[in-house]
């Protein structure tokens, strides 16, 4: 699921108009909806003020929103071998799939 889905799903199963999570966020209504819209992308702040707002794993929410957690780039970089190898044996996925 993407970010604008998952802050959509979140705001909603909270009861929350957008208008009401918008200041509680430190944001207008209209930044908000083109979140949710996928007309703009999230800086890392934002993520983490989503994430902490609803209790929600930021790590999840980062890779919903097509960035990588910090500590997961730390290991591709230090292991890119291994790690990718990791990756394509449990998902069973190669290049160019």
């Amino acid at each position: 699921m993407r970010f604008g889905e998952v802050l959509r799903q979140l705001r909603k199963e909270s009861r929350l108009g957008i208008k009401k999570l918008a200041p509680a966020l430190g944001v207008n209504y209209s930044y908000l909806s083109k979140l949710e819209n996928e007309a703009t992308s999230p800086s890392a702040d934002m993520v983490a003020r989503v994430a902490t707002y609803f209790n929600y794993d930021c790590d999840r929410l980062l890779l919903a929103a097509g960035k990588v957690p910090e500590e997961i780039l730390a290991i591709l970089r230090e292991n890119p071998d291994e790690a990718i190898g990791f990756l394509r044996e449990r998902f069973g996925r190669r290049r160019g799939d």
